[in-house]
């Protein structure tokens, strides 16, 4: 957190970000029954990942923000189970996009947890 001053700047809520307007054009060409359903727990997943990052950083402690990025992993793999589902289903198989975004995403918050739990 030394030289960013806000959460915004940090490119793993920026990609997340992109993987929300990602998932509500993934999810656009679902069946309709499944509005309440599948869509509605894919977008709620997908927005729960920058959201806990922004939490996370506005908790200003270090203990609490690593915790929250561990939810934002969490949801980031819950919404994963669910592209697998959506395309087993054949709701959209386009998942290519999606699936390398939630790989680089992971990625990033694993890093970042790591270089918290390094720092004094």
């Amino acid at each position: 957190m030394n030289s960013i001053k806000s959460y915004k700047e940090l490119i793993v809520w920026q990609k997340a970000i992109l993987l929300v307007k990602e998932i509500y054009l993934f999810t656009s060409s679902f069946p309709e029954e499944e509005k309440y359903g599948l869509i509605s727990q894919m977008r709620r997943s997908a927005i729960s990942v920058p959201s806990n990052i922004a939490e996370g950083w506005g908790r200003m402690s270090k203990k609490n923000y690593i915790q929250f990025l561990r939810t934002a992993r969490g949801s980031l793999f819950e919404l994963e189970t669910q592209i697998i589902i959506s395309a087993e289903l054949n709701f959209n198989k386009n998942t290519e996009n999606i699936e390398s975004l939630i790989v680089e995403i992971s990625k990033m918050l694993n890093a970042l947890i790591k270089s918290l739990n390094e720092r004094e």
